[in-house]
């Protein structure tokens, strides 16, 4: 298991979401995505499907609304990786 962690900001940032909270932040960080920077370059379909091999649950991949809040929180990722220079 990944011990790397998003840094306080950057978890506010994700947390600020909808959708999102400690433990869609804490599935990213199992999959080794710790910043802002790399999960703005990843496919919501993609850590869904990650997730759901983690955890052994298909809620994961097939629930539009797991898939939506990891969307919006790339989003928001990308935008802050935008607004501080990529």
């Amino acid at each position: 298991m990944n011990k790397s962690k998003f840094s306080d900001a950057e978890r506010d940032v994700l947390l600020a979401v909808k959708g999102v909270g400690p433990k869609v932040v804490e599935r990213f960080e199992q999959l080794g995505i710790c910043t802002l920077r790399k999960l703005a370059r990843q496919d919501a379909r993609a850590i869904c499907e990650q997730t759901a091999s983690l955890v052994g649950a298909t809620c994961w991949k097939n629930s539009p609304q797991a898939r939506n809040a990891v969307a919006a929180a790339i989003a928001a990722a990308q935008a802050s990786v935008d607004m501080i220079g990529g």
